[in-house]
């Protein structure tokens, strides 16, 4: 029997119950009445690990699941933190103005683009291992602090046991196994957003985001709050019903790792980035899951013509409402990991602060991200930065390596920091490069190579720049 993940309603109760802890619903009485329904039903508040054997809930649980999902879900959260994009924008003192389109340097596109592929692809054996089992593991094969590639070479056998690498991942992005770049959703996002600049042009909708996905995701390639979304529009939902309809993960991380290209593809004009993240976000994310996405979508678009880690992430913070958890958060990370030398020391406060998030929510895996960008520009090693950087690049290695060390969504977390990295310096190392070839499932797209999607992507800026 195939059990699907992320879609049952009695798997999904337990994540509501937590978003509404988050968001503020929490310590409303109807929301400690739903949870004393279902726990006295025999609910559970964690779903069974994918891939476990279990057989699909009693006919009653399952029903009273998909009817308080829908109770909980209709409870506004009290907190100040709009979805729609004019209240977002009136919440923003520092909105930035829009900008005519300038065409960056080349090789800062290129380098965006390799930088994401390495960042994911540092990220990709180790995710799922919690924090003490990267550093257990880099350790134990003289990587530590992270300087370059996962290898299984030297591990010893108990460290290998403990703490096993990601299955689907292992067999191509160890060291001793790359050859190019292999697929992973942290990539597929990026290429349909390729996509849909391509078709729609710069006026693209929601909607055409939808067909997209439609037309060309497989759907065992979408998690979380995508497959949940994904699984509303199967329904005959529209956006923005598409994000909240039984989807407890619309504050999850998967819309930040559809954004760089909008920023890509807006060099210089972090206000337009953020606007169409706005627009790919709201199929399947609210509030802090979208402005994760506009957050990463200003930042990567002013990468491109930056000259400092700092420039970059005021611009990020420009288009997140200031009073927002994600916007709180990433100002705490900026400020410790500007301070400390000492990342494990950064990453311990933002356990302490965040630590009760899920590993691939957006809050946490954002003030990582902006944590590991200061961190690697103020304190990075020097032999660390690509030879004629930008001033004030920092030091891709010690960037995506920190990014990964934080130990929640490591390939995720990993590739917008190597892709905001790599733009900034207008390089990546060359011990950081593969063969140029890009795996991917969707169509038109498996074996495409970088240096294409990278000229693809100055096509785009061009066509708005006319």
């Amino acid at each position: 029997m195939i059990r699907l993940t992320w879609v049952q309603p009695e798997d999904l109760v337990g994540h509501e119950l937590r978003q509404a802890a988050e968001d503020g619903r929490g310590t409303l009485p109807e929301v400690a009445a739903a949870a004393r329904r279902w726990h006295a039903a025999g609910g559970h508040d964690a779903p069974p690990r994918a891939g476990a054997s279990a057989g699909p809930a009693p006919e009653g649980l399952r029903a009273l699941a998909g009817e308080l999902l829908d109770e909980l879900a209709a409870i506004e959260s009290p907190l100040p933190e709009p979805s729609s994009l004019e209240e977002i924008v009136a919440s923003c003192p520092d909105w930035p103005r829009g900008r005519a389109a300038v065409r960056p340097e080349p090789g800062r596109v290129l380098a965006a683009w390799w930088g994401r592929a390495a960042g994911c692809l540092l990220g990709k054996p180790v995710e799922k291992i919690p924090r003490e089992g990267i550093r257990a593991i880099a350790e134990a094969t003289g990587n530590w602090p992270i300087r370059g590639w996962f290898t299984a070479k030297g591990l010893p056998p108990e460290i290998a046991e403990r703490w096993p690498w990601n299955r689907r991942s292992a067999a191509t992005s160890l060291a001793e196994n790359i050859d190019g770049v292999p697929e992973d959703d942290d990539l597929n996002y990026a290429l349909l957003a390729l996509t849909v600049l391509e078709r729609h042009g710069p006026g693209f909708t929601t909607e055409d985001v939808a067909r997209a996905w439609l037309d060309a995701l497989p759907a065992g390639r979408v998690f979380t709050a995508e497959r949940a979304a994904y699984r509303n529009l199967l329904l005959g939902l529209e956006p923005p019903a598409t994000a909240t309809h039984r989807n407890p993960f619309r504050e999850w991380i998967g819309a930040l790792i559809r954004a760089d290209v909008y920023g890509w593809a807006s060099p210089g004009d972090p206000a337009t980035a953020a606007a169409r993240a706005w627009r790919d976000a709201r199929l399947s994310h609210t509030a802090n899951g979208i402005y994760g996405a506009m957050f990463a979508a200003a930042m990567c678009a002013q990468a491109l013509v930056a000259g400092s880690v700092d420039e970059v992430i005021e611009a990020g913070l420009s288009v997140v409402p200031p009073g927002s958890r994600l916007a709180v958060a990433v100002r705490q990370a900026v400020a410790d990991a500007a301070a400390e030398p000492d990342f494990e020391r950064v990453v311990d406060r933002l356990y302490a602060r965040h630590g009760h998030l899920h590993w691939v929510h957006t809050v946490n895996n954002a003030a990582l991200l902006a944590a590991a960008l200061v961190h690697g520009a103020v304190h990075g090693a020097v032999h660390g930065a690509v030879p004629g950087a930008v001033h004030g690049a920092g030091d891709f290695a010690a960037t995506v390596g920190s990014a990964v060390a934080g130990g929640w969504d490591t390939d995720s977390a990993a590739a917008t920091a190597g892709s905001i990295a790599g733009a900034l310096a207008g390089g990546v190392p060359a011990e950081w490069t593969t063969r140029d070839r890009l795996a991917s499932s969707l169509p038109g797209f498996d074996g495409v190579s970088i240096e294409s999607l990278a000229a693809r992507t100055l096509a785009l800026i061009e066509g708005d720049r006319q």
